[in-house]
């Protein structure tokens, strides 16, 4: 059986059609549908929140100020995206895919 290449949602690059990451923009899901960072849920498109969780998959990037899907980096400029612990004793940097800090547990939105 053949296994034919698909393009990558996001950058159009020829990919197998089983990739969970495309290996050359790097982003997640670029075959299937979109889904939610949190709880991996399919998001539908346009989807504002998560209909599973109710956590919103989009951010303003600090680099470019562009809205962009919540993942591990800006869809626009490619930037890493970055959340800081709102614990004033943590402050520890981390992927924005989380619902808890990863050094405190405390919740991050």
């Amino acid at each position: 059986m053949a296994s034919y290449k698909h393009p990558c949602k996001y950058c159009g690059k020829l990919i197998a059609r089983d990739s969970n990451f495309c290996p050359f923009c790097t982003q997640e899901n670029p075959l299937g549908p979109m889904r939610c960072p949190i709880c991996r849920y399919p998001l539908e498109d346009g989807a504002k929140v998560c209909g599973h969780c109710g956590v919103s998959p989009w951010s303003i990037c600090e680099s470019c100020g562009k809205e962009t899907f919540l993942g591990d980096r800006c869809s626009n400029c490619g930037t890493p995206m970055v959340i800081v612990c709102p614990n004033p004793d943590c402050r520890t940097r981390q992927s924005p895919a989380s619902k808890k800090c990863i050094k405190c547990g405390k919740p991050l939105r």
